[in-house]
């Protein structure tokens, strides 16, 4: 049986045929049209998933259904994204455009759900019944599989991890908030950081690695952290307490079987995951059980939301 997983960005369509355990086989990439009518977006869709089925000699009678990762605000049930200011879609009914070109039965879903679900079915999580991941990267996404299902809020609004308060009336969020994890742990954070105390610090090797401020990248801190730089090495401390404390609170309020950290901070490997976790082991309220959540790095990378996509009418 074979699916197919389609993840919509800004940027690219990538397509490509995922087995029912979540083995990647074929993949294409097309652009994504910008400035032009949803109608165009979806026939790019429907040729990059027409190029990945070819790529392994099958024909789309071969795939069981389609399932879709998109930004935006997404209803599942209806198949309609409701607004992506990305595309300038409101209210287009992207599954039934694609039923229209590709004759399948189709799956939408936020593109944050469907890499929870990839790395769950397929990478970190696989064996488990239950996790949570989140990603690190322009914001901080989130997604939940408990006892084996998608879970996304009975309105899809679910999981909005980044947007839960870890600091009372601090940093200003995007979203209006005050305090948001977003605010302190996304990759953008931590370079908007990094920039802070480099101002602070004109001595700061820092600036040796960096260059400019502008070129500060979520690689910075932690390079000039381990020439021995005090003040990056307070930029990273700073990022991982308050890491810490959003995972050990998320850990606390779901206590899955797996927790997964993805995105760009998540390749420094543990050198990031060590404190991270020596601070859950020290604030999980079920540090005493026997059964502990166990906190992973994401293994597929940026094939989790695609295979996650794909895998959607086995989860939902």
């Amino acid at each position: 049986m074979y699916y197919l997983g389609i993840d919509l960005g800004g940027t690219n369509v990538a397509a490509a045929v995922v087995t029912e355990k979540g083995e990647l086989l074929g993949k294409a990439s097309l652009p994504t049209p910008r400035g032009v009518p949803a109608d165009q977006v979806a026939d790019q869709m429907a040729a990059a998933s027409r190029a990945a089925v070819e790529q392994m000699g099958l024909s789309m009678d071969d795939i069981a259904s389609v399932g879709i990762g998109s930004p935006g605000t997404i209803e599942p049930d209806t198949g309609v994204i409701r607004f992506w200011s990305n595309l300038d879609f409101s209210n287009v009914p992207l599954t039934a455009l694609m039923a229209e070109r590709l004759n399948k039965e189709i799956y939408l879903e936020n593109d944050a759900n469907a890499a929870a679900l990839g790395e769950f079915a397929a990478g970190a999580g696989k064996g488990s019944n239950s996790m949570v991941a989140i990603t690190l990267g322009t914001g901080v996404g989130g997604g939940a599989v408990l006892n084996g299902k998608l879970y996304t809020g009975f309105n899809y609004a679910g999981m909005e991890v980044g947007h839960f308060v870890i600091e009372h009336g601090g940093r200003l969020c995007t979203c209006g908030r005050k305090g948001c994890f977003e605010a302190y742990c996304s990759a953008t954070a931590l370079i908007k950081r990094t920039r802070e105390v480099m101002q602070d610090h004109p001595d700061s090797k820092l600036w040796e690695l960096a260059g400019s401020l502008e070129a500060v990248n979520g690689r910075t801190p932690f390079d000039a952290a381990a020439l021995g730089d005090a003040a990056a090495g307070m930029v990273i401390d700073e990022y991982v307490d308050y890491l810490g404390c959003g995972v050990a609170s998320l850990v606390n309020i779901f206590q899955p079987e797996v927790f997964c950290i993805g995105g760009g901070p998540s390749a420094q490997g543990e050198t990031l995951m060590a404190p991270v976790r020596y601070i859950l082991n020290r604030e999980d309220y079920a540090r005493n059980s026997v059964h502990r959540t166990r906190l992973v790095r994401a293994a597929l990378g940026n094939d989790a939301g695609i295979i996650g996509a794909a895998l959607l009418p086995l989860f939902r």
